[in-house]
Parts: C-alpha cells; sequence; structure tokens
C-alpha cells in the first residue's frame, strides 16, 4: 500500500492549532511539504518548526484570513506561481452556537465566507496544477452534521451540508484528472472548538464543564472524546496514492456516535 507522499505538498488550511495543525504534522511525517495557512504569523511560525524535516521537504506559511477571501485569494494565486499544490485540507473554525431561529442573516453570509467561498476559491487555485500534475486530493474538513444535524447548532448546520453538496459536486468534475474530493466529518474531538463549546453549554445549563465533558464522551460509543490526531490520521490517508479510487465521500470520524450511515 503507497502511504509515501514524498514530491508532494500538501496546502493546510487553519493549521495553527486543533485538527488542522495535526493534519499539517501527520502529513509531513508522510514526507509531504508543507504549506501552513492561518491568520495569526507567530501561530504559523511556532507551527513550522513541528514539522517533520526530510532532506527533499520544504516547509512554508501563507499569512491569510478566511473573513476576507480576496485577500486571500490574491495571495495564494501569487504563491502558486512558484510552487504547485498536490494536496488541499480546507479547514476553518465554526460559526458560533446557537438555535437556527436567533441567527442573524450576517451569521450565514459570514459562515458561507469562510466555509463555502473560500474553499471556492482555493480549489480554483489549485487545480489547474493538479490537473498538469495529474495527480490531487481536495479533503474538507466539515462536520458530523451532514449527516445528522446537531443540536444549538443552526448556522454550521446549514454551511457544513453546503459545503458537503459542493464538494460531492466537485468531485465529479474533476475525477477525470487523478483528483479526488472527500470530507472528513470529526465528531467530538477535543479541540478549542469543542472547549469553547462544552464551557457555553456548562454556562447555560448551570452545571460544571467537567460533567458537560463527562456527558459529551457518554454520548459516543467508543466511550471517549477524540484526539485531533486521530481525525488527522484519516486526513492522511486520503492525501494518499493508496487513496485513488475513493472519492466523493463523507467520511465521519467519531467513535460511533452518528446514529445513521
Amino acid at each position: 500500500m503507497n502511504l509515501d507522499l514524498s514530491g508532494k505538498r500538501a496546502m493546510v488550511c487553519g493549521s495553527t492549532q486543533g485538527i488542522g495543525k495535526a493534519a499539517a504534522i501527520e502529513l509531513s511525517l508522510m514526507g509531504a511539504s508543507i504549506t501552513l495557512v492561518a491568520r495569526d504569523e507567530n501561530k504559523l511560525k511556532q507551527t513550522l518548526n513541528e514539522l517533520q524535516r526530510a532532506s527533499d521537504q520544504s516547509h512554508d506559511f501563507i499569512v491569510a484570513d478566511f473573513a476576507a477571501p480576496d485577500d486571500l485569494k490574491a495571495k495564494v494565486s501569487a504563491y502558486l506561481q512558484q510552487k504547485r499544490v498536490h494536496i488541499l485540507v480546507n479547514n476553518t473554525g465554526g460559526p458560533p452556537a446557537g438555535p437556527i431561529l436567533d441567527a442573524d442573516a450576517d451569521a450565514f453570509i459570514k459562515a458561507y465566507t469562510s466555509h463555502l467561498i473560500c474553499n471556492h476559491l482555493l480549489v480554483q487555485a489549485v487545480v489547474p496544477g493538479m490537473k498538469a500534475e495529474q495527480f490531487g486530493r481536495i479533503i474538507n474538513i466539515i462536520s458530523t452534521s451532514v449527516k445528522a444535524p446537531l443540536k444549538n447548532m443552526g448556522v454550521s448546520n446549514t454551511t457544513r451540508s453546503a459545503v458537503a453538496n459542493w464538494a460531492k459536486t466537485l468531485s465529479l468534475e474533476v475525477a477525470p484528472f487523478n483528483i479526488t474530493v472527500n470530507n472528513v466529518l470529526p465528531g467530538a474531538t477535543m479541540t478549542g472548538r469543542l472547549e469553547s463549546l462544552m464551557q457555553g453549554q456548562a454556562r447555560q445549563s448551570g452545571r460544571s464543564y467537567d460533567e458537560v465533558k463527562a456527558e459529551t464522551a457518554r454520548q459516543v460509543p467508543a466511550g471517549r472524546i477524540g484526539d485531533a490526531h486521530e481525525v488527522a490520521a484519516a486526513i492522511a490517508f486520503l492525501a494518499t496514492p493508496a487513496a485513488s479510487y475513493i472519492n466523493g465521500i463523507n467520511i465521519p470520524v467519531d467513535g460511533g456516535r452518528t446514529p445513521n450511515l
């Protein structure tokens, strides 16, 4: 089974923390050169130092904010004048929690901009190079809400489903060029995002953070909250030559929590 990513470059978005950072590290361990993308330059530099460095690997970063899609597009387009990207990991922080009836229209616009629109702009930028190389892997980090909407996550549920359908449509168009498009759906994973959500639940319910955390773990058949590197392992596999015939699917990485197929 060919899991070697030597000679490949992976652009990993939201890569200074959580699942994005874990994915960047895992892909570097498999031989890929990494281009980190995030808005905090200091954290980007810190993450850069944590990546595996073999003799033929060359890591770098782009400072960009997904709240500013035009700036993101310009910076990535300029970067691609010098280098080609073989693997794109689309990933950015989710919108605030809350009932869908309470959501302002602007909340949907912001979420669509930072997720769907930025994903689309990045794909448009990297796909020509992937076609030329006859190798491409586009992996979108979404949520299990694609399969079963999550309570109190109205804007997120809506946005994530749109991204999933965009990805499926894209997968049909790029498949003839040995480019695959897949979605990884993390369940409860111990990241800053989950900690923030559990803290919010604790405040609203009058319970302690530890009580909410224990309840979250009980909802998972595996009996525990996942680790970011467990999600990163799925991302890394989908990026390899071995995953060449896996295309256009949603893969939950959730310890069995999602209630449907």
